[in-house]
């Protein structure tokens, strides 16, 4: 969840007063420097939308997907090529093949999911900086242009004009509330708790809410606002060099499928980039990412299967790739953090970035690293 921030975007909360003053004192650079020497870490950067803010009280979707906006990120990805090492998430693969250890300051740029405003907007300001990126999409989504579930569930929430809301697969049964704020905060409720059960009992909740409210996602294309990339925008991009992994093939956490259907995602998530873009897909980002979507079984899926890398959504920098190439850690982006906390979170990860809340697993739960 995202904090509160001020009408200048910038944050609230003490992480992001002390990254602004951090950064306004001239103190960063040269703890830059000097932490480069003494820490070598790769530093992944997670983004999901990168779009303007919008009016909460007309938006239909969720808030806490919008990573930042796109006068931001042209800052933010100007910081990365001024004073880091922007890299492919292919050289790291190549890199811990070889046993070589990165250079100082490696930062790789990664997004989730596939909006289609990673093309619209993210992809022409990475391009004109050269900036390398690698792009995790859902290949059905892509196929369709539907929008994720997880999307149209809090679209439904927000808009559904019915009196009650009853789930019983959470528990959940009280009147639905007027308010659009209140409705925002059920959504992220209800996001969070449903993680707790199974991926199948999560797709057949959301599929009964559309039946019971008369809102099917599946009878048009998604709506602009929450639009995914399709596969021709996605060849443009990874003929220009860009890297487009796997993200599942319908955005269901893995560890949360009966294992034959665990395989059978990840297996087909592959043979369709394959096919689509002519190139083997390696990298695999797993979908929602933290200790409850991914265990030691999606792993061994996922190597198997033939990728070669596995970003997590768990906090943290990887001190040593080559120890935990398919649970690696990342950096998210939200949409509050201004100028200076960004840089600072770069400077200081374990400092400046949220942490992690760890929940137990069910089996086999990762240990990704140490942050």
């Amino acid at each position: 969840m995202v904090n509160p921030s001020t009408s200048d975007g910038r944050a609230s909360g003490i992480r992001g007063r002390l990254g602004e003053l951090c950064y306004s004192s001239g103190l960063l650079h040269s703890l830059q420097r000097a932490r480069a020497w003494w820490h070598k870490d790769l530093r992944i950067l997670a983004y999901h939308r990168i779009m303007d803010f919008p009016d909460p009280e007309t938006y239909d979707f969720d808030l806490e997907l919008i990573s930042t906006s796109p006068e931001r990120f042209y800052e933010q990805m100007h910081l990365l090529k001024r004073r880091f090492r922007p890299t492919r998430l292919t050289d790291v693969a190549e890199a811990i093949a070889a046993g070589e250890t990165l250079p100082p300051d490696t930062v790789v740029v990664t997004f989730d999911d596939g909006y289609d405003d990673n093309y619209r907007i993210a992809y022409p300001i990475l391009r004109d900086l050269g900036i390398p990126a690698t792009f995790f999409v859902s290949t059905a989504h892509i196929d369709t242009g539907r929008p994720f579930l997880y999307d149209w569930l809090v679209h439904m929430i927000l808009t559904t004009g019915t009196p009650s809301f009853v789930l019983p697969e959470l528990n959940i049964d009280l009147p639905m509330p007027a308010a659009r704020a209140e409705r925002r905060e059920l959504a992220g409720r209800v996001l969070l708790a449903m993680k707790d059960i199974g991926a199948l009992e999560q797709s057949a909740m959301i599929a009964r809410l559309e039946r019971d409210w008369r809102m099917p996602c599946d009878d048009a294309p998604a709506p602009p606002e929450c639009k995914p990339m399709n596969w021709d925008q996605l060849r443009e991009m990874h003929a220009a060099g860009y890297e487009v992994g796997s993200h599942g093939v319908h955005h269901r956490m893995f560890a949360k499928l009966p294992h034959d259907d665990m395989v059978r995602e990840i297996r087909e998530s592959k043979a369709t980039l394959d096919r689509e873009l002519g190139d083997p897909a390696i990298l695999m980002s797993y979908p929602v990412g933290g200790d409850r979507a991914f265990n030691g079984e999606v792993i061994d899926a996922t190597r198997e299967a033939g990728f070669e890398l596995g970003c997590s959504y768990i906090c943290g920098t990887n001190p040593d790739p080559a120890t935990n190439r398919y649970a690696l850690y990342r950096l998210p982006v939200e949409r509050n953090m201004g100028p200076g906390w960004f840089a600072a979170m770069l400077t200081l990860p374990r400092l400046m970035s949220y942490p992690t809340v760890h929940h137990e697993t069910g089996k086999d739960p990762v240990a990704a690293c140490s942050p």
